[in-house]
């Protein structure tokens, strides 16, 4: 009696290994990102002079004798970001979300590598000797790097939307309410200092939503590969 399940030739069983364990390094790459960009942020704040995370967004480093290291920081995260979205891609093709949501973490991961190759315009008194309030002359890359943010950050947003909704499907309330709440307050973190508001709340609050957004993220890489394992 057979069970109808054709047993995998032994030259597919090696294949299929090497296949799972190169799954499995993409999503630990994704998952690494969240902590370089925020540990290499976090080190800035404490010894960069005239940083002030009340006043100033991350973005901001890019600028002075040390700007190098926020654009590497830029641009190492959104390659680990883009390498997990394949792993997601890999682990989860035929599922929901396993098309759409690995794509718009990519774009986020593109939007990352813009950001750091299109530096912010100094601004509100950062690097020290800028005057104090709003960029006095727009530079041509200081706009490109707003747009370059602006499109990977609405990607992200929609990233979580579609992995709340393939959670949601799946019955697991607990992380289709961490991908919804995640996208949300990312999106209204990004809305308040998109806006140009100067309430002393605001850029703190960015600086929040940041830190949970690249939370999650690594959240979903490890999650995912406990799974694919």
């Amino acid at each position: 009696m057979t069970t109808g399940i054709a047993n995998p030739r032994p030259d597919e069983v090696p294949a299929a290994a090497a296949a799972a364990a190169t799954t499995r390094s993409l999503l630990t790459g994704g998952a690494l990102a969240g902590p370089l960009y925020v540990g290499v942020g976090l080190l800035e704040i404490l010894f960069r002079d005239g940083f002030d995370i009340r006043r100033h967004a991350l973005s901001l480093m890019s600028n002075g004798d040390f700007g190098w290291i926020q654009i590497a920081s830029f641009g190492l995260s959104g390659l680990l970001v883009i390498v997990g979205a394949v792993g997601l891609r890999r682990a989860l093709r035929g599922s929901p979300a396993g098309t759409w949501g690995p794509l718009l973490l990519a774009v986020y991961g593109v939007g990352l590598i813009g950001a750091g190759a299109f530096v912010a315009d100094p601004m509100d008194g950062f690097p020290p000797g800028t005057p104090p309030g709003p960029p006095v002359a727009s530079s041509w890359h200081g706009p490109l790097h707003f747009v370059a943010g602006g499109i990977g950050f609405f990607a992200l947003i929609a990233g979580c939307l579609v992995f709340a909704r393939r959670f949601a499907l799946r019955g697991e309330t607990a992380w289709s309410g961490f991908s919804l709440a995640t996208g949300l307050l990312f999106l209204a973190g990004f809305m308040s200092i998109a806006s140009g508001s100067k309430q002393p709340w605001v850029v703190p609050a960015f600086t929040a939503a940041v830190v949970l957004v690249w939370a999650w993220l690594t959240a979903l890489c490890l999650r995912i590969r406990t799974a694919a394992a």
